[in-house]
């Protein structure tokens, strides 16, 4: 394995009833609290009630940071640390899941910055030498696996730019996961996240080395455990072992874990974020339609790994065939088990305009860990592949 640094300062609380069990105790010290949310959600569906409730026999003041979106906005990140500065917020608790979560981390570093965080922070890499403000989260959806690292994507509508950083010291203090309440989660949200936690493992695991290490033989198990949790989630919503699995394969999959040691290939992400940009699709959607493609433009230079997946993780049986047949049938079986979740296959399905491709095609980042390194112009011929 390559070397490297393992940290997560992220204490995670899990399972059904840890938000009444837990929440008390971790908000002590802090005064004043920004109650942080989506679209309203969670006042359909009691959680809203059930943690105000919690907050205010605690004697907390409470603040409210309503109305993140599923992209968050740069406008929106700078909202937030006005409402907590000039309120003097002494925690933020973020409830929701990787959008909400994504938000407030940006917001815990912009209330305690003078400066601009995004040119700062997220157009260039920043040193954050203060304590940003303390954020804790409490998870609704499963998906990003933003509860367990110190990643936000942001969006700046201005420049059409959706990017992401990842700074320890934006980790959440603490994670309450109580996987019920993922279960008034809409089904195709909670199918495009299923699909998001299985992007993010491939994306890590399609990358150097290719010699046998840990971290690929965990991700082998976490990509099986997506696919037979997803199935199950969608046949029953309210089966708990499945919600619970699914939740922790999304933690597993971006809590740093199985990037030890690998290089990560994200530039299906970096593709999808511009997409995002110009388009605000949803973002396991957008993957969902570029997975497939993508990995026929670059299986031929990681074909060991390529044929590794369709063995281990599709049980593609090799019956005489090649290496490459083999690896092509395992992205066969990705691309199928899209359909068969019901989620869109192209670029037109998403509401992308087909004049823009060009544009938001120069727009995306390259990724330096992608078995076969793309530019701009293979880039394009990808999203022309995946229009309809």
């Amino acid at each position: 394995m390559n070397n490297f640094i393992f940290q997560n300062a992220t204490k995670v609380y899990f399972g059904k009833g840890c938000v009444k069990e837990y929440l008390t105790c971790l908000t002590q010290g802090a005064k004043t609290v920004l109650l942080a949310y989506g679209g309203g959600s969670i006042k359909k569906n009691g959680i809203y009630d059930e943690i105000i409730g919690i907050l205010k026999e605690a004697d907390k003041t409470v603040v409210e940071f309503p109305g993140i979106m599923s992209n968050p906005t740069y406008a929106k990140v700078q909202e937030g640390a006005k409402l907590a500065r000039d309120n003097y917020v002494d925690m933020i608790l973020a409830v929701g899941g990787g959008s909400t979560m994504d938000c407030c981390k940006a917001v815990s570093l912009a209330a305690r910055y003078d400066g601009d965080i995004w040119e700062n922070f997220w157009i260039h890499p920043g040193v954050i030498d203060f304590e940003p403000l303390p954020l804790g989260v409490v998870v609704t959806a499963a998906g990003t696996g933003s509860e367990c690292n110190g990643g936000s994507v942001i969006t700046n509508e201005d420049t059409k730019i959706k990017t992401g950083r990842d700074y320890p010291q934006l980790n959440p203090r603490f994670a309450l996961m109580d996987p019920t309440y993922t279960f008034s989660v809409p089904k195709k949200q909670m199918i495009s996240g299923g699909f998001d936690i299985l992007s993010h493992i491939m994306e890590t695991y399609f990358s150097q080395p290719n010699e046998n290490n840990v971290s690929d033989d965990i991700m082998e198990a976490l990509m099986k455990n997506v696919i037979h949790n997803l199935r199950a989630a969608i046949r029953n919503p309210k089966d708990y072992t499945a919600r619970s699995n699914l939740m922790w394969d999304s933690t597993m999959a971006e809590n740093r874990i199985i990037k030890m040691g690998k290089k990560c290939d994200f530039q299906c992400h970096n593709m999808e974020h511009q997409l995002g940009a110009y388009t605000n699709c949803n973002h396991g959607c957008g993957l969902a339609v570029l997975h497939p493609v993508y990995y026929r433009h670059i299986y031929k230079k990681g074909l060991p790994k390529f044929v590794r997946f369709a063995e281990n993780v599709w049980r593609i049986t090799r019956d005489g065939k090649t290496d490459e047949e083999v690896a092509l049938e395992g992205i066969h079986s990705l691309a199928n088990f899209i359909k068969e979740i019901g989620l869109p296959t192209t670029l037109k399905e998403l509401g992308a305009d087909k004049s823009q491709l060009k544009e938001i095609a120069d727009s995306c980042g390259i990724s330096q860990g992608s078995y076969k390194p793309m530019n701009h112009e293979e880039i394009l011929t990808i999203f022309q592949e995946c229009y309809e």
